[in-house]
């Protein structure tokens, strides 16, 4: 708990008065929001204090800024600061004028994560290692500097981390899951990329996983047994892609098996990746999931408002260019989905901002991804799922985010959240969000159930259908 200042620790002239109220206030703020969201929304901001102590007046850089801080912090801030003065203090939100922005009274916070620069070194290629070294099929370009942090990938960057400083120690094998275009590949690649780094006589190889049954195949028509085997079983590292394509392959599966025992047993490392858990994966040998599972498995999540921002801007830098804040804020908000997507809306972008020689603003962005919001406006709410669910089971909406908890209700609720991550760009915790501030894990668990007895159960997988041939008209 803060302690509150008496009115003595404020009993100072007007301007050093209120400098002292702001500073205790985002003082609290930084212990209390996420790094992240208090250097993207509470450190920037230009606090204008009353003589009388009577208004703050917060000076945001962009509308955008202004509406999310209002609805997310003004609340906050409010109360906080009546609480460090004592008595009522009206909060106003303003558009700040361009100069203004670098006057700030906010503190640096202990430690800042910036986003890198484009200018930020990455480690050396893989073929760079002395005497023609072995061929390890790195990017030299997708390091841990060039991956941006934020809530969604934080615990499987910092195992990634782990790895790449003590390989064949804990977190070994190392799973990493998630959908399509959230960073596991960039993140297995900084892994081998770190290794490199520190040992650079180090065995690393980076792998898709129909490469690697593409391997098989011609190991068995050549009879290159002997030649498979001092590949794979000599490596210090081992990074698969994608093991999901092993399904109804036995004989890689049988191989891959062989090559992971192999380099268990020699205290080697095995990092690899899928579009979902260890258990969640169709046709692949309950021993080959059982050693999937045996280390450290951990999951990529779409990521967050803040995170979408930062890498827009820092991929902008990286490709030469600079994005408006208020640019990357209204892409970010229109983009949620994958990291991939956003990358293709950047692109969209600078091409045609370089094509029709204009500068980068919310207009040409709205321009240039015209399609793209068109299909955006037209998609479904996660407030058309909740009813058209609860209308189908015949319960309330106001169940769908209450906290009871019987049968009747509770299985319309999941399946709403099923619907949710299948038909929406929503993350796992804005789902929650919507669903009566409900964990992200409890949104989880609802997705992996009913799509796992969706398999099984034929009247589920009927009702399913409809609801979706509902939604989507």
């Amino acid at each position: 708990m803060h302690e509150e200042p008496s009115h003595s620790s404020l009993d100072m002239d007007g301007d050093s008065a209120g400098q002292a109220l702001w500073q205790a206030c985002t003082e609290q703020l930084a212990q209390d929001l996420p790094e992240q969201q208090f250097n993207t929304w509470i450190k920037p901001l230009v606090a204008q204090v009353a003589p009388d102590l009577s208004k703050v007046t917060l000076l945001v850089a962009n509308r955008f800024k202004l509406d999310w801080i209002r609805a997310q912090y003004a609340g906050r801030i409010s109360a906080l600061l009546e609480g460090l003065y004592g008595q009522p203090i009206a909060l106003e939100l303003a558009l700040a004028q361009r100069e203004t922005v670098v006057r700030t009274y906010v503190r640096p916070a202990a430690s800042t994560a910036e986003a890198p620069s484009a200018n930020t070194p990455t480690a050396p290629a893989a073929e760079e290692a002395p005497n023609g070294a072995f061929r390890t099929r790195l990017n030299p370009a997708l390091t841990f500097e060039t991956l941006v942090e934020g809530t969604a990938n934080r615990m499987a960057r910092s195992a990634a981390m782990h790895v790449a400083g003590a390989p064949g120690h804990l977190y070994n094998p190392l799973f990493i899951y998630g959908g399509v275009g959230l960073g596991k590949t960039h993140l297995m690649h900084a892994v081998g990329n770190k290794l490199l780094a520190d040992r650079p006589d180090a065995k690393v190889l980076y792998i898709h996983a129909e490469q690697f049954v593409s391997d098989v195949v011609k190991s068995y028509q050549r009879r290159t047994f002997d030649d498979f085997k001092e590949r794979y079983h000599s490596l210090d590292l081992l990074l698969i892609d994608d093991v999901q394509f092993f399904a109804n392959k036995d004989r890689t599966q049988e191989e891959f098996f062989n090559a992971f025992e192999a380099l268990l047993a020699k205290k080697s490392h095995i990092v690899m990746t899928s579009d979902t858990y260890p258990k969640g994966l169709a046709n692949i040998h309950d021993r080959l999931v059982s050693r999937f599972d045996s280390g450290l498995t951990v999951a990529l999540e779409p990521p967050e408002l803040e995170m979408r921002v930062a890498i827009l801007i820092n991929k902008a830098r990286a490709e030469k260019a600079e994005m408006p804040e208020e640019v990357a804020f209204f892409v970010a908000k229109n983009v949620r989905s994958n990291v991939r997507e956003l990358e293709g809306a950047l692109r969209k972008i600078l091409a045609y901002s370089r094509f029709n020689q204009k500068e980068v603003s919310i207009q040409l962005a709205r321009e240039a991804l015209r399609d793209l919001l068109s299909i955006q406006n037209r998609q479904i709410s996660v407030e058309n799922i909740q009813k058209t669910v609860a209308d189908y089971y015949k319960i309330k909406v106001a169940d769908m985010y209450s906290k009871k908890r019987p049968a009747s209700i509770a299985r319309p609720r999941q399946i709403a959240m099923y619907l949710a991550k299948e038909l929406t760009q929503k993350s796992l915790p804005e789902i929650g969000e919507l669903f009566g501030g409900r964990d992200h894990t409890t949104v989880l668990h609802a997705v992996r159930k009913i799509g796992a007895e969706r398999q099984q159960l034929t009247e589920l997988n009927q009702q399913l259908h409809v609801l979706e041939q509902t939604l989507k008209g």
